[in-house]
């Protein structure tokens, strides 16, 4: 939230029809110091356009540069730099790509990698932290931390991974571990990779 041109760290949630009433600035308007706005004129959005605010009119500031597009698009690294037209081309074709059975990562990221993977449902995510007890192709067993666990249980998580599944859009799905036997985990952390994740 901006207060009288000064960015605090008050942080409010709008829905896109909220949005529309009030003049909110980039997340890459440059700020001095105290977190004021360095420019006189600040460009924002107001009512689903873009134009040059003076900046005690800006009532809020993005957060992120990417909350603007997008899961698709903010994979696109410098998407600033692409023409429009590329960048839905791009965008529309990620939708189109066929999983590899090799995943390799990529090369320039945009940071938004770990989430879409983790998000996407395919990865095996360990619900508790502690140490890998099992490892092989098709199960990970997790020894659970003993402040994690409930009382009277076995303190053994169990992962079973997918093996060379048929999807409904006739793809393969197979998970692959990528722990290995007496690693530490944290809850949250991926254990396995799946189609298309590296």
């Amino acid at each position: 939230r901006v207060i009288d041109g000064l960015v605090s760290d008050e942080i409010h949630y709008l829905s896109a029809i909220e949005e529309g009433n009030y003049v909110i600035a980039q997340a890459n308007a440059p700020l001095d110091d105290n977190g004021a706005f360095v420019d006189d004129l600040v460009t924002c959005r107001s009512k689903g356009e873009s134009s040059l605010f003076s900046r005690d009119q800006v009532d809020y500031m993005d957060v992120s540069t990417q909350q603007i597009v997008s899961v698709g698009a903010s994979l696109i690294p410098f998407l600033e730099h692409d023409d429009a037209n590329r960048a839905l081309m791009g965008a529309n074709m990620q939708r189109q790509a066929v999983p590899t059975l090799r995943a390799d990562k990529p090369l320039v990221g945009t940071g938004m990698e770990r989430a879409v993977a983790v998000d996407s449902g395919v990865t095996a995510v360990a619900k508790r932290g502690g140490t890998v007890q099992y490892v092989d192709a098709s199960r990970i067993v997790i020894k659970v931390n003993e402040d994690e666990m409930h009382a009277g249980e076995a303190g053994i998580d169990i992962y079973n991974l997918t093996k060379y599944t048929r999807s409904n859009q006739n793809t393969c799905i197979n998970q692959m571990p990528c722990v290995s036997l007496g690693e530490p985990v944290e809850r949250g952390d991926v254990l396995a990779d799946g189609p298309s994740t590296d």
